[in-house]
Order: structure tokens, then sequence, then C-alpha cells
């Protein structure tokens, strides 16, 4: 199957994202937005002071009132010909005019008057922040399917929200196949390290997923259909036993329980051995789906990105990224498949690097994402879509 068509198919096979919740800003991280978030006052609230300095009523100079004026608090009208002190974020005194910057005043005691000292004229409105500058009561400030990141929090809080409306994460259960896995220590007598579980969790959480669970499965048949059945996560994701192995019998478990194959094996190198299926819905009838990734640690990514991150993001209820496009250097691609390319940003142009096998992570490790190459490869000065390697 080809690459693209995998994907779509991925993104197809969510249906409709999942329930809509309610979330204090504290857990909202990472989920999408379930409606549009609309301003829920004007930002700012109230005519503020953009600069530590003096509220000022018409041209100087001025005649400099005691006290001052401090953020959160409520100030007294100034006349005509009057000046107070104020600091960055108060509110501007009714019948103020603009505001004096500290280093552009002078205050000559004991007379009281305030002098403007800078080269050019104070007109009205500088180093004002108007009431509304950024949003008005109910203006649309973001469209529903945004994820919420830490400046989304911000806004929210900003304007007056404590909870949003966000799509329920989709749950994830990772089932590790293979014997030959260690869980600590160097490889050792033809055993080799689990790469995948350390790996695997963090980037899904950060593709919107709720990882439920993690844990070794034998490589036997039983154990894997009884592990598959139990699983109670909307996703299941597998990796290795995807392919025809002597002891790979995931497509035999699928078979065995029921499952339905949607995508079984995609024509992109590496990782074509990834598989989707759609499994029996649990007891209270709730749809459940698995993604096949292969054992080969760049091979998983590949099938990561390829079928796990497009589900994920429509369960979710998250929007489609724009896809980045980036100029490329001479970038070397597979026959007849596509190619998803460890690449790092020089100069403008993305380059290839080294240590780019199924079995390697080093390549993944240096890179700033990994580049979709077209059967034959791409000619330098080509654009190409660039997949996005999750940061921590």
């Amino acid at each position: 199957m080809p690459w693209e068509q995998a994907r779509a198919i991925a993104r197809d096979s969510a249906g409709r994202p999942l329930a809509r919740v309610h979330r204090g800003l504290s857990q909202a991280l990472g989920h999408a937005l379930a409606e549009p978030l609309t301003a829920r006052t004007d930002l700012p609230p109230f005519d503020t002071s953009a600069m530590d300095g003096w509220a000022v009523a018409g041209p100087g100079p001025w005649r400099l009132l005691g006290g001052g004026v401090l953020a959160g608090e409520q100030p007294a009208p100034l006349l005509p010909g009057t000046a107070v002190p104020l600091a960055t974020g108060a509110v501007l005194p009714p019948g103020a005019t603009a505001v004096l910057r500290r280093e552009h005043g002078e205050s000559a005691t004991p007379d009281g008057v305030l002098h403007h000292r800078s080269p050019g004229p104070l007109n009205p409105g500088r180093d004002i922040r108007p009431r509304g500058q950024e949003c008005r009561t109910g203006e649309p400030l973001l469209p529903a399917g945004t994820t919420v990141t830490p400046a989304v929090l911000g806004l929210a809080a900003a304007t007056g929200y404590d909870r949003l409306a966000v799509h329920r994460r989709p749950t994830v259960e990772l089932l590790l196949l293979g014997d030959e896995l260690l869980d600590h220590g160097v490889p050792r007598e033809g055993r080799v390290r689990d790469a995948l579980g350390p790996l695997l969790a963090p980037w899904l959480r950060r593709g919107g997923a709720e990882v439920i669970g993690a844990r070794r499965v034998a490589d036997e048949l039983g154990p894997l259909c009884a592990a598959m059945r139990r699983s109670l996560a909307d996703v299941v994701v597998t990796t290795g036993s995807t392919a025809a192995g002597p002891v790979d019998f995931l497509h035999t478990a699928l078979a065995e329980t029921g499952a339905r194959l949607l995508v079984d094996s995609v024509a992109v190198r590496p990782g074509h051995p990834m598989l989707l299926a759609e499994l029996p819905p649990t007891a209270d009838d709730r749809p459940r789906l698995l993604v096949g990734l292969p054992g080969n640690p760049l091979a998983a990514v590949a099938g990561t990105v390829t079928l796990a991150a497009p589900l994920l993001g429509c369960l979710g209820g998250h929007r489609d990224r724009t896809a980045r496009r980036v100029t490329a250097a001479a970038l070397p691609g597979h026959p007849g498949d596509t190619r998803l390319l460890p690449v790092r940003l020089a100069e403008g142009a993305v380059v290839p690097i080294a240590f780019d096998g199924p079995a390697m992570l080093r390549g993944l490790a240096l890179a700033d994402g990994l580049a979709v190459v077209p059967p034959g490869g791409l000619a330098a000065g080509a654009t190409t879509e660039v997949l996005a390697v999750p940061g921590p």
C-alpha cells in the first residue's frame, strides 16, 4: 500500500473524535479544544501602563501628585496639568492622556514639578495599552481542534477560563514483543536491550495519547491473544512480530481474535511490515484499534509517524497540521518505496544524517526531523515534507 494511502486510512479509521470532557487548566495540556476558545473579557480589561513612569494629563510640565499607582490598585482621576507615578501594568487613572517613561522624566524638587526630557514629543496615547487592544469580549481566539499548549493555557487564563472543553485523550497500551529483549544492563548472550519501551511511551504521549500501560509479552501465540483480548485501551500498539518469521504470531493472533486488517504492509522504508487492524469492541461496545510496529527501532518509528500519529491525532480531535515543507539537499531514495530519512537543518536546507538503517537510532537522536523522500530520491533544491521529531 502506498505511504500516503496508509496514512489516510489511519486518519479515517479514527472516525469521530473521542468524547468531550472538561478539564482544569492544569490538566488540559496536550488535549485538543473541543470548541472554539472565545474571549470572556476584553484584553487588556482596562487601559494600562506599558512602562514604569508617570501617568500625565495634558501637556507638561505637570504638577506631581503624591503617592503612586501600583498594578492592582484603583487610581483617582487626574486633572489637566497633573501627573502621578505608576508601575507597568497599573490601571491608567481617568483623565490621563499618556505615560511618561521614567527615563524620560525629571522631577524638580521641592516644587514637585515633572518635566519631559526626551527629544521626541509625548503624543497622546504614548505607552498606554488601551482596553481591548488584544481582543474584545466574545471574539473568537482559537478554533476547535487546536492543541492545548502552554501558550494556549496562558491565553485561556488571561481571558478568564478556569476549565476548558477538550476531547478525551485516546488511551494506549504498549505490548512489547520479543523474548530476546533485556530491561537493564548491556546486551549479552545474544539478547539486546529494549529500546522501544523507553522511546515509544513519551513519543505517543507527545502525540496526544494517554499511555495506560507498557508490558512485555512472550513470543507465544496464547499470551499474545490473551493480552490483546484483555486490553481496554482505545489503541493497542505492538512492537515486533509483524513479518513472517518463526515466532511472528501477530497476524495469526489478529485472525484468532476476530480482528479486521485495515493496512497490512506499506511501501515505505524503513518499516514496511507495519500494520493497522480493527479489534473486536470492548464489553461496553467501545471500538478498539491496533497498530503493529516492526521490531527494529527506526522501522518502529516509521510505523509510528505513518499509522499511530495520524490515528491518535484524529481520535483526540486535533486539527491536521499543515505539512512543513523544506528545501532539501540531495536526498537518497529507495527505488520503489517512500523513504523516511533522518535529516538535520543546515544553512536553510535539510541534509541526510548517517546511521539511518532500520535497526539504528543514532541518526534519529541527531535529527531535526524525518524527511519524506519519494521513490528514486530528491535532487538538491527540491522541497520535501519533514515530519517532526518530538522534543522533551
